[in-house]
């Protein structure tokens, strides 16, 4: 189950770049965007509590979506990448493990404790 799940995040994180190429930016913007939505783990520096809020906040697909949609019927290109970089980023970090997180502790997410590589 768990590599049929990253399959499913692998195919959205193809749509993003699908979704990128349709606007007219330089092609390199969007691996230098990538991971800018981490700067919301900043909250943590705070407590757990706003870190996980603040982290959720940029790390929600359907938060993404909504950007993607009003920059869509807005006709504004700039909200438009900010939602799929939003969207992409999301799905790149659950392919690693990353998910939402609980407000308790950084490495609990929703898709578990983030185990250590080493």
């Amino acid at each position: 189950m768990k590599n049929l799940l990253k399959l499913e995040e692998l195919g959205q994180f193809i749509l993003s770049i699908l979704l990128f190429v349709q606007l007219d930016y330089v092609w390199w913007l969007f691996p230098a965007c990538l991971l800018l939505p981490d700067l919301s783990m900043i909250g943590y520096l705070l407590n757990p509590k706003i870190g996980a809020r603040l982290y959720n906040l940029f790390h929600h697909k359907l938060v993404a979506i909504i950007i993607l949609v009003i920059g869509f019927f807005l006709e504004n290109q700039l909200m438009e990448l900010s939602g799929i970089i939003l969207f992409g980023h999301a799905a790149m970090d659950r392919i690693f493990g990353y998910g939402l997180k609980f407000d308790d502790n950084f490495k609990n997410t929703h898709q578990g404790w983030i185990q250590n590589n080493h």
